[in-house]
């Protein structure tokens, strides 16, 4: 009796095992990962998460009294600081963009091909670089202000222009941001199917009616894409909006951290992930309510439109929007530069910056090109609820702003890992927790490539699991990692509130001394390290726009 009870309770727990097992096989669609693979993808996923979780654990438990204090008296002037400015940029830089692509794309605008290209430039010019040479231009002892005062606008009264302003920080932010809509509007606009257009003209459409009623509607989801960009980054920002002496939620959660005011600095990061939050789900709200698709049997590419008599006025603006956005911001660094050459500002400390850039960089770079392998081949080639979580938890960090991962940095480093505290290996695990889904995008796009019968076919020869990932996938799709690195190493150099709040004693990187110096008024030694970061910037813009 006692023998059967004991086969019985074997019988029950190898039930209850293959059950399990079977649950856990239908749960990766009969595909289940390794068991390396699923525990650096969890691993992983989890760490992207952890700065979020900190401001949210930390907020919770700042006490009544901060926030009391808070929600009374600083919380309402920046929600409507960063509300307005995010609203306004967003708006500004939405008309310039789908504007430019429409010019270049559907017209004959002289030199459309060339403006393709020379339009997107301002996406590699850091926005504070660009807050830097607009404040020599248009400052209070800028260029602008000598030319009124020597010149015969002097009649006028006196030099009067306040960069540091609202109005200041919005043209900064437009000049900067406008590309984001405008390479993915010019997408669409080469995608568009002229038969549409047909249709509507031989209903006795306009050409300004078919834009209004069938351009303009496709082009929505290009718009919704590109001022979500637009948003998030205007909610981000940090040095251009210190540069220009305007606060907003990241300008005070720097501030505050500084003060070693943390919990008020939590409090302040719970408030800017909520606004982010609500911008992700009105976009995606928004883009489950305007769904137009290209249902033509057949497809003809766009005409080009001619612009007649509107050609010199379009052209005018193109050379306008490209003048204050490219040639005055180069123009500006390239003079500087060569004045502080010439004053010996290249010095030895100039080339250890530039190296500790580099380092700092290279270094969060490789580490983003190892993490993304196995990552978006568990979420390729095993899909389930699982694999999307853990993409979703690595996406975290690019969601937030540079200063909120940095204080979710220095909570963990400080606490639970002191030996790497205050040194640059903390500044490069931060921007892999902030770049990571860039080199995880640029991957996954030459993974799906990459037919799964490949993958198959090394398995059924005995091959484990991360033996086929190393042997086979990644030598298929090691440019697009490498693509996927050079765009962390190039956002990497780029970061400035990250770096600012984690870079330990002695060791600054250009992005940081661009700034300080800039503060200063020291532009003939900010101005080199700051054409040095937009030279290097310009790398992958040729990667950006083969992709759109």
């Amino acid at each position: 009796m006692s023998n059967h009870t004991e086969e019985s309770g074997v019988n029950s727990r190898l039930t209850a095992l293959q059950k399990l097992q079977r649950q856990w096989r239908h749960m990766w669609n009969g595909n289940p990962p390794g068991f390396v693979l699923l525990l650096i993808g969890t691993i992983t996923g989890l760490l992207m998460s952890v700065p979020l979780v900190y401001v949210i654990v930390r907020s919770l438990s700042a006490g009544a009294h901060s926030w009391a204090r808070l929600i009374g008296g600083r919380i309402p002037g920046l929600l409507w600081n960063t509300l307005s400015l995010t609203v306004a940029v967003t708006v500004m830089a939405v008309v310039i963009g789908v504007s430019l692509a429409w010019i270049v794309i559907r017209t004959d605008v002289p030199g459309r091909k060339v403006w393709q290209w020379l339009l997107a430039i301002p996406l590699v010019i850091p926005p504070y670089v660009g807050a830097v040479t607009y404040i020599i231009v248009f400052g209070p002892s800028g260029w602008m202000r000598d030319f009124w005062n020597d010149s015969f606008l002097s009649v006028l009264g006196t030099y009067s222009l306040n960069v540091y302003s609202f109005w200041g920080v919005f043209f900064v932010m437009t000049m900067f941001t406008y590309p984001y809509v405008f390479l993915i509007a010019s997408a669409s606009l080469r995608k568009m199917n002229r038969n549409f257009e047909e249709v509507a003209r031989s209903q006795g459409m306009t050409t300004s009616q078919v834009f209004w009623k069938v351009n303009l509607p496709l082009l929505r989801p290009a718009i919704g894409a590109g001022a979500i960009l637009i948003s998030l980054y205007v909610l981000s920002d940090f040095g251009a909006i210190a540069m220009m002496r305007y606060v907003t939620f990241t300008a005070a959660i720097y501030y505050q951290r500084a003060g070693f005011d943390i919990p008020s600095a939590a409090v302040l990061s719970l408030v800017l992930i909520v606004l982010t939050v609500i911008i992700l789900w009105l976009e995606a709200f928004s883009r489950r309510r305007n769904k137009f698709y290209q249902t033509s049997n057949t497809y003809r590419p766009p005409e080009i439109l001619k612009l007649g008599r509107w050609k010199p006025f379009a052209f005018l603006y193109v050379i306008f929007i490209f003048s204050l956005a490219v040639l005055m911001p180069i123009y500006v660094l390239v003079h500087w530069t060569v004045v502080g050459a010439g004053a010996g500002v290249i010095d030895a400390s100039f080339f250890e910056y530039a190296l500790n850039s580099v380092q700092v960089s290279g270094l969060a770079a490789l580490l983003c090109m190892v993490l993304a392998l196995p990552l978006i081949y568990l979420k390729s080639r095993h899909p389930s609820v699982i694999s999307s979580g853990i993409d979703k938890l690595s996406y975290t960090g690019y969601a937030l702003p540079g200063v909120i991962v940095a204080l979710g940095m220095v909570f963990v480093f400080n606490n639970h890992l002191p030996a790497l505290y205050n040194t640059f290996y903390m500044i490069a695990i931060a921007f892999v927790v902030r770049f990571l889904p860039q080199a995880m995008q640029a991957g996954e796009a030459s993974l799906s490539l990459v037919s799964p019968r490949m993958d198959e076919a090394a398995r059924s020869l005995g091959y484990p699991a991360w033996k086929v990932m190393l042997k086979v996938t990644l030598p298929s799709i090691l440019p697009g990692i490498l693509a996927g690195g050079a765009l962390v190493f190039v956002s990497s150099i780029k970061e400035l509130p990250a770096t600012l709040m984690l870079r330990p004693p002695g060791f600054d990187t250009l992005a940081v001394r661009v700034y300080y110096e800039a503060s200063e008024a020291l532009y003939a030694q900010a101005a080199p390290g700051a054409l040095l970061i937009v030279l290097v910037s310009i790398l992958p813009l040729h990667y950006l726009l083969k992709r759109y």
